[in-house]
């Protein structure tokens, strides 16, 4: 495979498209807002005016857009991906989106001679820029070990986890922890406050103990700095959430804490904080 199409490059798309060129890889990207593919086409990416011409005659397609009906858009409307995607190909989703679509592209994918996988990522915008994302893959298992090349430009890990929409289950699982963890952090600043203590000197001794994470390490830090710069935004971590916990719901699995911390970010959405990092989290706990 040399030629990818790339579709969808925000905060994380962006930079993985960049890293798919440093790989030597011929880029095409659409993006329905132009100026967010301006560091991908400096890169040396083609820019494309539509998902149609951008498809035409790539070997791939990757998409990483922003909620289900952004998916089911690409791939379905009158010009999408499953309509213009040459024979063979292969069609690569991203995104963080319900399995249950993920299953659906697989379908459809197949009937036309194309090969479907879901292969949401971990890592937030520091991964896709250090290409060091971790992949978790649903679909056919030739077709992710066709494919792994391109994860390998991608990110530092790639599992195969199982059928179409097996990707999508475990990205839940890992938003699930990552809700638990996050709040997590924000509870030890908020103790650490309460007792007088430097917040600053609590994470630097507790996040190299048995309490250390890629939260508690990453978003801690700006949690206190006040830096709320988006690596992932708050609208998009309730939309996972909310999958996760409609998943959770028809599978009779009970979720408190993932309910729990769903709430409080929608919270911060009705105050017009969707366009936040998720590190805003520690600005429910500093209004009690």
């Amino acid at each position: 495979m040399k030629n990818i199409a790339f579709i969808g490059t925000g905060v994380m798309g962006g930079p993985m498209a960049v890293n798919l060129i440093k790989a030597g890889y011929d880029v095409s990207v659409y993006t329905r807002t132009k100026k967010k593919a301006a560091d991908a086409v400096a890169a040396g990416a083609a820019w494309r005016p539509d998902v149609a011409s951008c498809v035409a005659g790539a070997d791939a397609v990757i998409t990483m857009v922003g909620y289900p009906k952004d998916v089911e858009e690409v791939y379905f409307s009158p010009g999408g991906i499953i309509e213009n995607a040459k024979r063979g190909a292969y069609l690569i989703d991203m995104t963080t989106t319900s399995p249950k679509l993920s299953v659906r592209i697989y379908n459809e994918a197949k009937k036309r001679g194309l090969h479907a996988l879901d292969a949401p990522v971990s890592g937030g915008d520091i991964g896709a820029k250090n290409a060091s994302l971790s992949i978790m893959a649903g679909g056919d298992e030739a077709d992710f070990e066709a494919c792994m090349p391109i994860f390998l430009a991608l990110g530092k890990a790639a599992v195969y986890q199982g059928g179409p929409g097996s990707g999508q289950h475990t990205k839940m699982a890992n938003q699930i922890a990552i809700a638990g963890t996050i709040a997590a952090v924000c509870e030890a600043v908020t103790y650490a406050r309460a007792a007088g203590l430097s917040p600053e000197s609590v994470l630097s001794s507790i996040s190299e103990g048995a309490a250390g994470s890629f939260q508690m390490k990453n978003m801690g830090p700006k949690m206190l700095s006040g830096d709320f710069e988006p690596g992932f935004f708050v609208k998009h971590f309730i939309k996972d959430m909310r999958i996760a916990c409609e998943e959770s719901e028809e599978m009779g699995a009970e979720l408190s804490v993932l309910g729990r911390v769903l709430s409080m970010y929608e919270e911060l959405s009705r105050e017009g904080m969707d366009e936040l990092g998720t590190q805003a989290l520690i600005k429910y706990y500093e209004k009690r």
